[in-house]
């Protein structure tokens, strides 16, 4: 039993350290004593508990079961220039709420205490703020939840540079929880500004351990993360979760004019809608200038350096989410160029296997797929069809020198350097058993092994062998990528003629952009509404015999044509027709099912009550 008296007032030395046993392994909280206005019992003599007050001056409790305590003792506090600086180490962190409340939304702030051990590398912190759940499928789907939180204060944790708000990543889907640290690691290697950094820690929440956890700055204009213009300098996301496809409801977003591309502006916040359309405005000139694939005017734009890394680190690590895209950040300080990055969230990269995945873990299976092709301009041997934005300056010969030189310069250490940071990690990681611990509380079955687990080494050396094997092959892909200078394809505008109550459009579709065109069917809202006698109340998809189909594409609206003409799945698909917009559509083709030279005639259908305008399409693949 603590030898303890039932309450006292503040010590004078600077941190009580709190020692309490868990998976045979003594861990240390420390609290700053100043902070708190008591320490004391509670009734029942169960709980040793610290009261601080909140930045609102309310009390919350901070409360240890007697039942784990070993001792209590006091120390001060060195600088952090007195202490070591592994920054590789696996620190503490203990998170109270108040009143013990679960986080169980992304939404709604919880007051919180935490505290984290420096270990001797960095000083202790102590301090009140608020946390709350974060992520899209890693908050919907996995167990292990990923969070962020606020400081009421300004403070450095762990050797990082002050700010408020801060992430805990959980890469739960990742066995090997280095996938986002190679990729920072990759991105400093590269010479990205503005990239994150990593410190892991063990996470105790309301006196549960949850596991190893990644703790980085969260993205954001402020001096020692994104350091440009608060007021004047943009951060803005290629997200369609942020974009205006998921998040329809507020007004930081857009698709922009050009290439239908999913925005976020993250910050400013607070911008009105003649702002956003300002952005959008000034975004489309840069957007014109890559579907000209002018090198000149988009050195004068864009920081072509950034462009080439962020487009080159995700072929690297086979990240995906450019496809969608999501998690990709851009940013232009007053009177600056537009700027990519920094790096985020590269769990669904390394060849993640999509079959079943949100219970999925599977990676490094293939090492030959590729995003871009052996051709990016036209996605020649491309297992996805990203956007032509991220694909037409391969269509300028002096972008693809450059690319090329870029990678060279780079590729014999692409792999070592970062590697050598990320073992540091792995090494102390299996050292202090931190492995072992999150292993034991959040097991992974494996789908190959019946009845098994995934194993952590095994994992990572399946990374390490998937990460040299693919930089060697991107080294002959790259070096064969086409010289460029290909002129710009000219496709015609859609042409819609209104005739009989009924809308007949002519549109080409570019073969080589699939699934992204450039161009849009644009309808006049004036003529379907007179048409109507109103506002449609749905606009449909038709099958040829004119029955309605159903939208078995990824907007609000349209679908999937077959070759016949009829709604069908994507695997089965010729033509699509999207659209979040009633009377704005995207359009595109299945590479796999066309060729140039087909035709495919489709219908959409705008519906009033008892009233009906066709809307017949006639597709031609250039």
């Amino acid at each position: 039993m603590l030898a303890l008296s039932m309450c006292w007032a503040v010590r004078a030395q600077e941190w009580m350290n709190v020692h309490r046993h868990y998976d045979g392994l003594d861990w240390t909280f420390p609290l700053q004593v100043d902070q708190f206005v008591q320490f004391d019992f509670s009734a029942d003599g169960k709980t040793l508990r610290g009261v601080t007050i909140q930045a609102d001056e309310s009390e919350l409790v901070v409360p240890f079961s007697i039942e784990y305590l070993d001792s209590i003792d006091f120390s001060s506090s060195l600088t952090d220039e007195e202490k070591g600086h592994n920054k590789y180490r696996v620190f503490t962190m203990n998170i109270t709420t108040e009143g013990g409340a679960k986080i169980q939304t992304k939404e709604e702030w919880i007051n919180c205490h935490i505290s984290i051990d420096g270990k001797g590398e960095y000083s202790n912190y102590s301090g009140t703020g608020r946390i709350r759940g974060r992520g899209n499928s890693s908050w919907l789907y996995y167990k292990k939840k990923p969070y962020k939180f606020k400081l009421d204060e300004k403070s450095k944790l762990l050797g990082l540079e002050k700010a408020k708000n801060w992430n805990l990543l959980s890469n739960y889907r990742d066995v090997t929880d280095m996938m986002n640290v190679f990729a920072f690691e990759t991105a400093h290697w590269l010479g990205m500004p503005h990239t994150n950094h990593t410190r892991f820690v063990e996470v105790f929440l309301n006196e549960e351990y949850v596991g190893v956890y990644q703790l980085t700055e969260k993205i954001e204009i402020q001096k020692h993360r994104v350091d440009i213009d608060e007021e004047r300098g943009l951060l803005m996301v290629f997200d369609q979760d942020d974009g205006p496809k998921q998040s329809s409801n507020v007004q930081d977003n857009f698709w922009s004019e050009v290439y239908n591309l999913p925005m976020c502006v993250k910050e400013p916040e607070d911008l009105t809608a003649k702002q956003i359309d300002s952005i959008k405005g000034e975004f489309a000139i840069l957007e014109n200038v890559v579907k000209q694939r002018d090198y000149e005017a988009l050195d004068q734009l864009v920081d072509i350096p950034s462009f080439i890394s962020i487009l080159q680190l995700h072929e690297f690590l086979y990240n995906v989410e450019i496809d969608a895209p999501r998690s990709l950040y851009m940013y232009k300080d007053k009177g600056g160029k537009y700027t990519f990055g920094p790096v985020w969230d590269y769990d669904a990269a390394y060849d993640f296997d999509w079959n079943n995945w949100t219970e999925n873990h599977t990676y490094f299976s293939n090492y030959k797929e590729l995003i871009y092709g052996t051709d990016p301009l036209k996605a020649s041997g491309a297992a996805y069809h990203i956007n032509k934005f991220f694909r037409d300056m391969f269509g300028n010969s002096e972008f693809v020198k450059q690319y090329k030189e870029a990678w060279a310069e780079k590729s014999d250490s692409m792999f070592i350097h970062p590697w050598e940071e990320t073992q540091k990690y792995i090494d102390e990681m299996k050292k202090c058993g931190a492995y072992q611990r999150d292993v034991d509380k959040w097991p992974l079955k494996n789908p190959d092994w019946w009845g098994g687990y995934y194993d952590v080494d095994e994992e990572i050396e399946k990374m390490s062998t998937w990460l040299q094997a693919r930089k060697k092959y991107l080294d002959g892909v790259i070096a064969g990528y086409p010289e460029g200078g290909e002129p710009v394809v000219v496709i015609a505008e859609p042409v819609v003629k209104v005739k009989d109550g009924a809308v007949k459009v002519t549109a080409t579709i570019d073969f080589a952009g699939g699934y992204s065109q450039d161009y849009k069917i644009r309808l006049d809202q004036s003529e379907i509404e007179a048409l109507l006698g109103g506002a449609p109340t749905a606009l449909e998809p038709l099958n040829q015999n004119g029955s309605v189909g159903w939208n078995t594409a990824a907007g609000k609206y349209g679908a999937w044509f077959d070759e016949y003409g009829n709604t069908n799945d994507w695997g089965w698909g010729h033509v699509y027709i999207e659209s979040n917009e009633l009377y704005k559509w995207s359009y595109g083709c299945h590479p796999s099912n066309c060729a140039p030279g087909d035709q495919h005639t489709v219908r959409m259908q705008y519906r009033r009550r008892n009233k009906t305008v066709d809307v017949k399409v006639i597709f031609t693949i250039q």
